[in-house]
């Protein structure tokens, strides 16, 4: 991967492409802990692709280039946040209604369940369990994406543990 982050430095746009389209799917899956909205998150990936390209040359490590490309999402996540908590939305019940109705398949409400209860935690917690779990980086990676030191990123997670196992087990206490 090093190698293809130095041609694209170098101004080889394929193997920026090539370099994104690898690291689209963990892009993905840590905007959506942080926003809800697709349309935000269509938004969210293209402003990060489009700002990880402008300043590709700053990266000094081309090692640490997912690290560098989810900080600048990360970043850009904040933003859109931002600008959401000044916008109140209102949704239709008739729209509500349908999305209900069309939730049957157990895979789907397997999915929502473990969604919800991710849902409950903080968004520092969230975002933390998804970077280590779901995304694969360690604690000292996570702590330069969100520029924190290592030691609080261990604790969020611990905490994190804690919180989503009572989670966990409030919630199969309910069904």
């Amino acid at each position: 991967m090093e190698d293809l982050i130095k041609k694209a430095q170098k101004g080889d746009e394929e193997a920026f492409i090539q370099a994104i389209t690898e690291y689209m799917p963990v892009m993905y899956k840590v905007a959506r802990t942080r926003l809800s909205s697709e349309d935000d998150l269509g938004d969210v990936i293209q402003e990060s692709i489009l700002s990880a390209f402008k300043n590709l040359q700053s990266l000094k490590n081309p090692g640490y280039f997912r690290t560098w490309l989810i900080r600048i999402l990360i970043n850009q996540c904040n933003d859109i946040i931002k600008q959401n908590s000044k916008v109140i939305c209102i949704g239709s019940y008739e729209e509500a209604d349908k999305l209900t109705k069309a939730i049957c398949d157990d895979n789907i409400v397997n999915d929502m369940d473990f969604n919800q209860i991710l849902m409950q935690l903080s968004n520092d917690y969230r975002t933390v369990v998804v970077l280590y779990y779901v995304n694969g980086f360690n604690t000292r990676e996570i702590s330069e994406i969100l520029n924190e030191k290592e030691g609080t990123i261990k604790s969020r997670l611990s905490r994190a543990r804690t919180e989503l196992k009572a989670n966990y087990t409030g919630f199969l206490e309910v069904k």
